[in-house]
């Protein structure tokens, strides 16, 4: 087995191949890391499934002499499926209530703001249908006992490419005033407050914005230049 693909999930394997198509090789040793997938003109692609903080010295590496795509799904929709935890028990397939959408992405990006504007730097967020494989552990106290074993990739319902920060933007749908706080961001992004911070954040850490007075215990902000 390739090192690569020492305890892969499904959901990874199955972007990775995604990527890779007919024309890209996958699981290429570059600069000292394991590049998932190398396409056209030395483009890497990093499936991340997880959370982005564990990537920060990878990617400042690569970056340096690579252009880098990081793709991250985010499950629009999911089916659970519970393995039997007895002999007497079936097997239970449900589909979640929960729905992911692409302001989620903001809740990773928050651990690499200083990268969304690096000339080589993009990020693709690929909305999918996922089923979450689930086994029962008395040691988990999560979720009633039961831990998610695998995520699969049923279905690619769309994806969305972010050149940089600027392009963050997109999640804001509404025309926001001149001088805004998160509390407008967030009417704009038909979004919550915390997701509102984040967007705030990414946008402020990577210089598109820019903090121009305060009202109350709320910063007001600016779009720079």
């Amino acid at each position: 087995m390739n090192i690569g693909t020492l305890n892969e999930s499904p959901l990874h394997q199955s972007l990775k191949e995604l990527y890779g198509d007919e024309h890209g090789q996958l699981e290429v040793a570059v600069e000292g890391y394991i590049a998932d997938v190398v396409g056209s003109n030395n483009t890497l692609y990093e499936i991340q499934t997880a959370g982005f903080g564990s990537l920060k010295r990878k990617l400042a590496s690569l970056l340096t002499s690579y252009r880098v795509v990081l793709v991250h799904p985010i499950a629009a929709q999911k089916f659970i499926v519970k393995l039997p935890d007895g002999e007497d028990q079936q097997v239970i397939r449900r589909k979640s209530p929960k729905k992911g959408s692409l302001n989620d992405v903001l809740d990773q990006l928050v651990s690499i703001p200083g990268f969304l504007n690096h000339p080589n730097f993009e990020l693709e967020v690929v909305m999918t249908v996922e089923e979450e494989l689930r086994i029962y552990d008395p040691d988990v106290r999560r979720r009633n006992g039961w831990r998610v074993a695998q995520r699969s990739l049923t279905e690619v319902l769309g994806r969305r490419r972010f050149r940089n920060a600027r392009d963050l933007f997109s999640l804001v749908p509404e025309p926001l005033p001149d001088a805004f706080t998160t509390a407008d961001l967030a009417s704009a992004m038909s979004a919550g407050r915390d997701l509102a911070q984040k967007l705030a954040y990414c946008l402020r850490e990577a210089g598109e914005i820019q903090i121009c007075g305060k009202t109350g215990n709320s910063l007001i902000y600016e779009r720079c230049g």
